[in-house]
């Protein structure tokens, strides 16, 4: 769950209204959101950086928020965005209209996206901010919410990233490419000197923040640059933006583009980013959007809900009128659209407009959770379910349990690891191709070892499952020794199939179980068999292979 932090006296005239603590706690709540901690910004440089630090001396004693803020709503990870929702949660203002328009004069700015792109990050989304007023204030909140998209739903810039130029500085059409590292060359953001890509990446190498995000696209053969009209280089996503067209304070028209590999991330972020805004341009709500390949932009979309369906997902008894209202309170404009039939048998429904900043909005059951967000969950009545059900442990689980202790008592010890590990642990560290594997996997591991030993899930793809993957319960288990001692993991499988009372078959029928020799990557030749019960492979037994031993960083297991 991210955490925004907001200055306390901006965030209270900005609601035209001044809280105590415990009050706008309670604001919070009421909104599904949570203060976290009330502090000051030199408080919090103390607390991250020491008592030494040299920032802390420059720091204000403004009084900051940090307000906990659920993950998928990224309209409300600015000050800008808290306000807004909080007004209308409150009725003091309407939602407010978002609205794209053209430029007075001359044609619309153009992004130009070249094939080449296709090789490393193939989509971008633009738009034009104009006649934009900074503050100090807003400036930093604009820079601010850029961070927190990018950590966020951006995933560390390894789906979307974002750079922001000054418009008045640079002229169109855009070119966005891909081109080879030595081939770009510019002078990047805060710098004096011009340098080539391959020059940036060892420059920013040791770079406190730049150095995370160089691996995104470091070993690839081309690198993604956004160039003017007149081959000024604009950025080189997702790493950093060119010093020619940085923002300050005076700009006043801001041209904005998303390079991604996901589109619908791009989109989301860039409607995020433009409709927190835009509030600051002349013309308050609207934006200019480029004319890019994906010109579906600013979209709003209409969802129809039950009123009895809802009432009855919450434990209510509302109107249409009265659930319409409370979901306008929650930037979800709504209204009743029932015939005369539906209201003579009481089946009304709602049309609720879902605004480009509600993309977290995605099923039915997200426009009831609002419902009740703004009912208020402490007025919704407790109530004795009008069925009683005794629990039960599903029987899966307790097999597996009643096989841990056995398992523990021959001598083994449990490890509880990661259901999903990454391409290389279920694919090249054992031989095979990560398109051989059925095992889901992990893109973006955070950590890359991983030992398997234990009864636990794994995750297989399975696209006759609703989510294209499913759970399979498993027992691995690995002898580590200075000589292999094949010997002691198949005494654990015969205990384990004597526990499941399955008999051996020295007959190899299709009753009972039996070895099967077989050939596999991940062992050494002639050290694995399949295990055959009923006439079906169940699993494999063997000597891992040195290779796979040595990617491991083990030796001596079976």
């Amino acid at each position: 769950m991210p955490t925004v932090s907001v200055k306390r006296d901006l965030l209270f005239k900005a609601l035209d209204k001044v809280y105590s603590d415990d009050e706008f706690q309670r604001l919070c709540f009421e909104f599904g959101l949570e203060l976290d901690e009330v502090t000051t910004e030199k408080q919090m440089i103390v607390k991250e950086q020491g008592e030494d630090s040299n920032l802390s001396a420059d720091a204000s004693e403004d009084i900051i928020y940090r307000i906990d803020i659920p993950a998928n709503r990224y309209d409300l990870l600015c000050l800008e965005g808290l306000f807004l929702g909080l007004l209308i949660f409150l009725k003091k203002i309407l939602p407010p209209i978002y609205k794209t328009v053209k430029p007075l004069e001359g044609c619309s700015q153009q992004l130009i996206i070249q094939p080449n792109t296709a090789l490393i990050r193939p989509y971008a989304v633009a738009a034009v901010l104009r006649n934009l007023y900074f503050t100090q204030d807003s400036y930093n909140s604009f820079i601010d919410l850029q961070d927190k998209l990018h950590q966020n739903i951006c995933r560390k810039r390894s789906l979307v990233a974002i750079g922001t130029h000054d418009l008045d500085t640079i002229e169109g059409p855009f070119i966005y490419d891909a081109k080879k590292p030595s081939e770009i060359k510019f002078i990047p953001l805060n710098q004096t000197k011009e340098y080539t890509a391959t020059e940036l990446m060892e420059l920013y190498s040791s770079h406190a923040q730049l150095k995370q995000y160089l691996h995104i696209i470091k070993d690839s053969p081309v690198y993604p640059v956004i160039t003017d009209s007149r081959g000024r280089v604009l950025s080189m996503p997702p790493i950093i933006n060119g010093d020619h067209s940085k923002i300050t304070l005076n700009t006043r028209n801001v041209f904005i583009e998303c390079t991604a590999t996901d589109l619908t991330k791009a989109k989301i972020v860039l409607d995020t980013l433009v409709c927190m805004f835009s509030q600051y341009c002349q013309d308050k709500y609207s934006i200019e959007y480029c004319e890019v390949q994906q010109p579906d932009e600013l979209a709003y979309r209409d969802e129809v809900v039950s009123v009895n369906k809802a009432n009855e997902m919450i434990g209510i008894s509302e109107s249409g009128e009265s659930i319409a209202n409370l979901l306008s309170k929650m930037c979800l404009t709504s209204e009743v659209i029932s015939s005369e039939k539906d209201i003579k048998v009481m089946n009304l429904d709602i049309k609720v407009t879902i605004p480009p900043t509600r993309h977290d909005v995605i099923h039915a059951c997200d426009i009831y959770e609002d419902v009740a967000i703004a009912y208020g969950y402490n007025k919704i009545k407790r109530t004795v379910p009008k069925t009683s059900t005794i629990g039960e442990q599903l029987p899966l689980n307790k097999l597996s349990d009643l096989l841990r202790y056995p398992i523990a008592q021959a001598g083994f010890t449990e490890a509880l690891t990661f259901s999903l590990c990454s391409r290389d642990d279920v694919s090249t560290k054992l031989g095979v191709t990560i398109e051989e594997v059925p095992a889901v996997h992990i893109s973006n591991p955070k950590t890359l070892e991983f030992q398997i030993f234990e009864v636990s899930d794994v995750v297989l793809k399975d696209s006759s499952a609703e989510v294209g993957a499913r759970n399979e319960r498993r027992i691995c288990a690995v002898n580590c020794n200075k000589t292999a001692g094949f010997e002691v993991v198949h005494g654990l499988l015969d205990k384990i199939m004597m526990l499941l009372q399955v008999n051996w078959s020295p007959t190899q029928s299709k009753e009972g179980y039996y070895l099967r020799q077989v050939e596999d990557s991940a062992y050494f030749p002639r050290r694995c068999a399949q295990i055959v019960c009923n006439g079906n492979v169940i699993g494999k037994i063997g000597v891992l292979h040195p290779n796979v031993l040595a990617k491991f960083m083990c030796t001596n297991c079976v």
